[in-house]
């Protein structure tokens, strides 16, 4: 990802209509699928015990010629997802 300009955000909006801010990290591919990968924008402000802090996985989509991302609701699939980037992850840190 090319972060010369500073990071990427996208709003969103839960079942209830909330919207938050995203910042993407990455965007991975895996088993054929991408997926993107982000942190909630005001991060730094959240506390630990919020259920939303951490990394958000999106399942990447496109449809008309546009792109929309899609919750993965499958523990297995998100569990794999999580797997993978954490290895992306530990090889880069290792220089891999």
């Amino acid at each position: 990802m090319n972060e010369d300009f500073g990071g990427d955000y996208i709003t969103i909006a839960d079942e209830e209509g909330n919207e938050f801010e995203l910042e993407l990290l990455d965007t991975i591919e895996l088993d054929g699928q991408s997926y993107s990968v982000f942190v909630p924008a005001d991060i730094e402000d959240m506390d630990v015990n919020d259920p939303d802090y951490g990394l958000i996985f999106l399942r990447n989509r496109e449809e008309n010629g546009e792109e929309f991302f899609d919750s993965i609701d499958d523990d297995e699939e998100l569990d794999r997802v999580y797997q993978y980037y954490q290895e992306l992850c530990d090889a880069e840190e290792n220089g891999e």
